[in-house]
């Protein structure tokens, strides 16, 4: 129960946890640990990784992860904490992301001790009928209780019939897989509460539910999300995990060790302890905490590396020993010359044309160390470094 307190929000409830465990030792009969993941984006980032790791944690104690991807679930999306209706993504594109999901989650899980279904193969074959049956097991009243339903409604604002459906698949899933415990955000609380109440409603023991804070971004603000650009990615490099690490704002510090790393509770609250009273500094313990995490995904030598870059590049100002190639055509250049934003895009440092005229505009933009300051063109030669912004850098290679 110590291992698995650790960073949880809530359990509801902690007496039935105890007693479902209890009875497992008893039978040998590991519990069922289910997990959902509906495949709206194709990466996984550090704030998925705060439940992974809660499961890495059940698996260690010998009971069985159900990891549910919501190939048919994410095709309704998922309302919560949406101030409105989600659109709905094609079957095309929940395949294409559920098949990265899949190479990802291994990173953390065992994959002896998961066990990935699809829930289409149960949702799927569900005919009108049987929906009809699942919606008559639950009110409208009770379904704007919650947060987001209840303030769209208050406001006036469009809530889809099938948004209702939505938590109803979700609690179908417990049914489907008999779920012991199922664990998630604490923005899914009331649909893993609902759950319980549908389970009782086919006949069996209500799952415990077990919520994990939000892991919040990099600004320090909202939590952690691609959209918003406030995220590590765990496919991303080394240096750019270290680098995004480094810049969290010091009161994550002592969270993200807890949420996200396996050093021991003992060594948390002596950091954090120690960037209270002034004893330990935010910088030398955003370094280990930036390695524990590269090494965590890339290995103990790639971290070091990754830390010897951040070094030299931020506290040395130097170039990093190694700077990726990018490869620009010779015909985008005119007279040998090249309009800055043009670079930025065509290296793949900015989503679009107008991020990257964006990035110059603001200063972020360097050639060979010296400030792109204008949208005037620039010469442009093989072997030519550009930076843009603090951690990225290219050597350019015309063809």
């Amino acid at each position: 129960m110590e291992a698995i307190r650790r960073g949880v929000a809530e359990i509801v409830s902690e007496k039935e946890l105890e007693d479902k465990i209890s009875r497992s030792i008893k039978e040998g009969r590991p519990l069922r640990i289910k997990y959902g993941a509906d495949p709206s984006a194709p990466d996984i980032h550090l704030g998925h990784t705060v439940c992974l790791r809660k499961m890495k944690q059940f698996q260690d104690l010998g009971h069985e992860i159900v990891f549910i991807i919501g190939d048919f679930t994410g095709r309704i999306g998922d309302p919560s904490g949406k101030s409105e209706t989600r659109r709905q993504l094609s079957e095309q594109e929940v395949l294409a992301n559920a098949r990265t999901y899949e190479a990802q989650v291994f990173k953390i899980l065992d994959p002896a001790r998961t066990r990935l279904v699809f829930n289409s193969s149960w949702l799927g074959p569900l005919d009108f009928a049987g929906v009809i049956h699942l919606a008559a097991k639950y009110t409208v009243a009770r379904m704007l209780e919650r947060d987001d339903f209840h303030k769209r409604f208050k406001e006036e604002k469009s809530i889809g019939v099938h948004e209702f459906l939505y938590p109803l698949a979700q609690a179908y899933d417990s049914v489907a897989v008999e779920a012991d415990l199922e664990l998630g955000g604490t923005d899914q609380t009331f649909n893993f509460l609902l759950a319980r109440d549908i389970q009782r409603e086919y006949g069996q023991a209500p799952q415990v539910a077990l919520t994990m804070p939000l892991l919040v971004g990099l600004d320090g603000v909202q939590k952690m999300s691609k959209s918003l650009g406030n995220y590590i990615g765990v496919n991303e490099p080394p240096r750019e995990m270290y680098g995004k690490t480094m810049s969290i704002p010091d009161d994550l510090i002592a969270p993200y060790f807890e949420l996200v790393t396996g050093v021991s509770m003992e060594e948390v609250r002596a950091v954090a302890t120690g960037l209270a009273d002034g004893s330990v500094h935010p910088r030398d313990a955003k370094m280990r905490l930036a390695r524990e995490i590269a090494s965590m995904y890339h290995g103990e030598e790639a971290a070091l590396e990754a830390e010897n870059d951040f070094v030299r590049v931020f506290q040395q100002k130097l170039r990093p020993d190694e700077i990726p190639e990018v490869v620009v055509p010779a015909s985008e250049l005119a007279e040998g010359k090249i309009a800055p934003y043009r670079l930025v895009f065509i290296a793949g440092f900015a989503p679009s044309a107008s991020a990257a005229k964006r990035l110059v505009d603001q200063g972020a933009v360097y050639i060979e160390d010296r400030r792109v300051d204008s949208s005037d063109s620039i010469s442009l030669t093989t072997g030519t470094v550009v930076k843009v912004g603090k951690r990225m850098f290219g050597r350019v290679r015309l063809e």
